[in-house]
């Protein structure tokens, strides 16, 4: 009995120890690597940088998905890696696929005069600083994407919780512009997001800019103006044929200006080219109705009649401007379709407002619930 102790003693002393990851940082992990496709894992890993290249070359990608992920968990809790090391992961993968989620933009004015010479550097620590001082548990995460943009990645907690790394929100912010964009903010966390923004960027204020979308790459071409663009003019381009010729030249030229006509419409109303990729178009309505044939129960009173109407599709401004430039929908575009380009947003609420003695329906903007 005395040698099996001594044994026993003597082989865990020499064993190897393995510090744990924790709970935490070992889920995160693993719906970190469900979410990465098998055939972008290796690349991804490399970028992370967090395991060795004897450790890289060890990992079997042939092997079942399931295999696989638990051989990285264990080559990471080998290294020690926390969730700091993790959440670090999940952020490259992020940023390599920024359409996952819903993003809002907004919108920061009030600049103040060096707020265009704000460096990462600085707007790293001022960042952190000022948002430390308003919230206790806070995880913060700030790297630079490759096309100069800033991505942060912040996990709330509050002065009870530890920050909760499986519903971070995250912002990406070009430094030399006033727009932002967000994903997953809470509406409790906004304006501790909205302070630490101002202050670290020289701003006086952000305002939402009523523009949201699935693509993080419409969204910002949207309302940055990075689309081809065409203007009104009064010379009409040709229009390539498409269809058989028609035999009698009236009618073909007639059918021909007109298509011209429309497509140059179109152009003017949603650009020319690759457009920003939007899915949705949503307008409150707060009028009157004004229907009549014996619906009073809806036109009684001065209360407005309260309605949403959402446009949607997987590719809103496409579907829109071929409605035009095929002859579906009727020329000249509405300014409540063409404002989505000309105004770079895709939410809008419509109100009565008197004018004049009568009642005249007009187009006014207002932050979206």
């Amino acid at each position: 009995m005395k040698r099996t102790f001594q044994c026993i003693i003597y082989s865990v002393c020499i064993g190897k120890y393995i510090p744990s990851m924790g709970d935490v940082a070992r889920t995160l992990l693993q719906r970190t690597l469900r979410k990465i496709p098998t055939v972008k894992l290796e690349e991804t890993l490399k970028k992370w940088a967090h395991l060795s290249r004897r450790q890289q070359q060890s990992v079997n990608y042939t092997q079942s998905k399931w295999i696989l992920h638990e051989n990285i968990v264990s080559l990471c809790e080998e290294n020690g890696l926390t969730t700091r090391h993790v959440s670090e992961l999940e952020m490259i993968y992020c940023m390599e696929n920024p359409n996952l989620g819903t993003w809002r933009a907004c919108h920061l004015t009030d600049a103040d005069e060096d707020a265009t010479s704000v460096e990462l550097l600085s707007f790293k620590e001022q960042f952190k600083s000022h948002l430390a001082e308003l919230i206790r548990n806070v995880s913060i995460k700030i790297k630079k994407h490759d096309n100069g943009s800033v991505w942060i990645r912040i996990a709330w907690g509050d002065n009870f919780s530890k920050p909760n790394h499986f519903k971070p929100t995250y912002v990406v912010h070009d430094l030399q512009t006033p727009y932002v964009f967000i994903s997953n903010l809470k509406s409790k966390h906004k304006p501790l997001l909205y302070q630490g923004l101002v202050l670290a960027t020289k701003h006086g204020s952000i305002k939402d800019a009523h523009l949201s979308g699935r693509s993080l790459h419409a969204v910002r071409d949207l309302l940055m103006g990075h689309y081809q663009q065409s203007f009104p003019t009064n010379h009409l381009r040709p229009l390539q044929e498409r269809n058989p010729p028609i035999t009698h030249p009236n009618i073909e030229k007639e059918h021909k200006e007109h298509a011209e006509k429309r497509l140059q419409v179109a152009y003017e109303a949603f650009g020319e080219g690759d457009i920003p990729k939007l899915e949705t178009a949503t307008y409150t309505l707060e009028t009157r109705f004004r229907g009549g044939g014996g619906m009073d129960t809806l036109s009684d009173g001065e209360k407005p009649f309260r309605t949403v109407v959402q446009f949607a599709s997987t590719s809103l401004l496409e579907s829109l401007r071929h409605c035009v430039s095929s002859g579906i929908a009727e020329a000249p575009v509405s300014p409540l379709l063409s404002s989505i380009t000309q105004k770079g947003r895709n939410y809008f609420v419509i109100t009565d407002k008197a004018d004049k003695g009568h009642n005249a329906t007009t187009q006014n903007s207002r932050a979206k619930v």
